[in-house]
């Protein structure tokens, strides 16, 4: 509330009002502290614009800025009486309030986006798959390879139908056209040379 108690003097010699107040914006807060719903209005009115502009400087993001002024309002109107005049102006203390709570929700959100990071990485750890075993299991499958191709052609074919193909002895038996026996024979003797061929034991 503005009081109009003290006169200033013109070049002239007129006599020129002065505002009573030095501090419109503390008048405000201090009407606030009494539960002055006009002036709670009349604050936002006159210093919303400027605190947003204030937080947008510091967050960056107008969403963000937004949230942080509402918040310094609904503290104003619940926290009024915190406000000291001899402390400083109205503004100040405005101002002040508005930095803090903006620094702070970039605090938040750059903790949120750590906490978010972390979580990846160890969820791409998680489900990457291990490059040293798939480079492990790439060789040994080359060297398998090798080593088969180097078998008795009978050999090599009975167990490639059995590994590769998934084919159980008696569908190998069918399809070679020969007997079961042999099937077996052709298998077990093939992969005793494999694992010689593979450094396993003969």
């Amino acid at each position: 509330m503005q009081e109009m108690g003290r006169s200033g003097s013109a070049a002239d010699g007129a006599q020129i009002p002065v505002d009573g107040s030095a501090d419109p914006c503390g008048d405000l807060l201090l009407r606030i502290q009494q539960g002055d719903e006009r002036a709670f209005e009349q604050l936002y009115h006159d210093q919303g614009s400027i605190l947003l502009a204030t937080a947008l400087r510091v967050l960056r993001n107008r969403s963000l800025a937004e949230e942080v002024l509402q918040e310094i309002f609904t503290e104003v109107w619940i926290n009024a009486k915190s406000y000291r005049p001899n402390a400083g102006s109205g503004r100040a203390w405005l101002t002040t309030m508005c930095r803090r709570r903006a620094i702070d929700r970039v605090r938040a959100v750059q903790a949120q986006q750590n906490r978010d990071f972390t979580q990846g990485v160890k969820q791409a750890h998680e489900h990457e798959p291990d490059v040293q075993d798939s480079v492990l299991t790439q060789v040994e499958a080359d060297r398998a390879r090798t080593a088969l191709q180097r078998l008795p052609e009978e050999q090599a074919t009975a167990i490639a139908m059995a590994y590769y193909q998934e084919l159980s002895h008696s569908e190998i038996a069918t399809r070679l056209d020969v007997p079961l026996g042999t099937v077996k024979s052709r298998i077990r003797d093939g992969m005793r040379r494999l694992r010689a061929q593979l450094g396993g034991a003969g």
